[in-house]
């Protein structure tokens, strides 16, 4: 359930300016979906986990939050990050 540190390495170093800008948007943005991804195979094998939706709920709010500065502030790279993470919006 929890991202890997390898894994992290992988979403810093293909999002990010440098190995080492965790702070970007994108990269935040790449962390929070993994982790929602993860969070939501969970949440199908365990339905009635309702403590772990409640924070399912906070992490998609945050992204969307996230989703939105980038939209108003870089749109190209905006679309280009929702095209690569296979999101909807």
């Amino acid at each position: 359930m929890t991202i890997t540190a390898q894994r992290k390495r992988e979403l810093v170093s293909r999002f990010g300016r440098s190995e080492s800008d965790t702070g970007a948007t994108q990269v935040q943005v790449a962390l929070l979906t993994d982790q929602i991804n993860d969070l939501t195979e969970h949440l199908r094998a365990h339905s009635k986990d309702h403590h772990s939706r409640r924070g399912l709920l906070k992490m998609v709010g945050r992204r969307r939050r996230l989703l939105r500065y980038l939209q108003r502030s870089d749109l190209d790279g905006y679309r280009a990050l929702v095209r690569e993470l296979g999101l909807r919006r």
